[in-house]
């Protein structure tokens, strides 16, 4: 009986431990099969702002000690063979913001882009994905490991620079 609280102690942290791990892992056969289709859809979890007004504010926020903004489902990029679909939010400085708010974040369809793909350290595929009927030209470099855990950094010709993590899945199918 003494050793009764040890061993509840022991199994919550256990629980705890375990119930915290990702659960956005993919087999890396099915990450290898969406490489290989050159479809799939980047699911954003994270932002990373690298500007230093965006961090200072969100280390003034309460609990505010990360340079990490935690996002919403639907942010994605969603690639296919003949067009790119991004929705991506921006936090950081626009050298030419635009008048409509909409227009300020990564929100458009791609039909004229080229995407290069080559090895990366440790087994990881890096795409390197330019979009060219975008009024700016717009830059993705998306990394994506064996896991499907995938970091996304965009570069654009009118803004600074911001870094995205999350994962990647199937696109969903869509009925005509």
């Amino acid at each position: 009986m003494k050793n009764l609280p040890k061993i509840l102690i022991a199994l919550l942290t256990i629980t705890l431990v375990l119930s915290c791990s990702s659960q956005n892992n993919i087999p890396s056969a099915n990450t290898s099969a969406l490489l290989q289709s050159n479809e799939f859809t980047f699911v954003a979890e994270h932002a990373n702002p690298n500007n230093a007004d965006v961090i200072n504010v969100l280390n003034s926020l309460p609990n505010g000690s990360s340079r990490m903004l935690n996002l919403d489902s639907g942010y994605t990029i969603e690639i296919r063979k003949d067009k790119i679909d991004v929705t991506l939010p921006y936090f950081g400085r626009m050298y030419t913001p635009n008048i409509d708010p909409s227009k300020n974040s990564y929100r458009f369809t791609s039909k004229d882009f080229t995407i290069t793909k080559k090895e990366g350290k440790k087994g990881s595929s890096v795409f390197n994905i330019i979009a060219k009927d975008q009024q700016n030209i717009i830059t993705f470099n998306m990394e994506v490991f064996k896991n499907g855990k995938t970091y996304v950094s965009v570069d654009s010709n009118d803004r600074q620079p911001i870094s995205y993590d999350g994962y990647i899945t199937a696109n969903s199918t869509t009925k005509n």
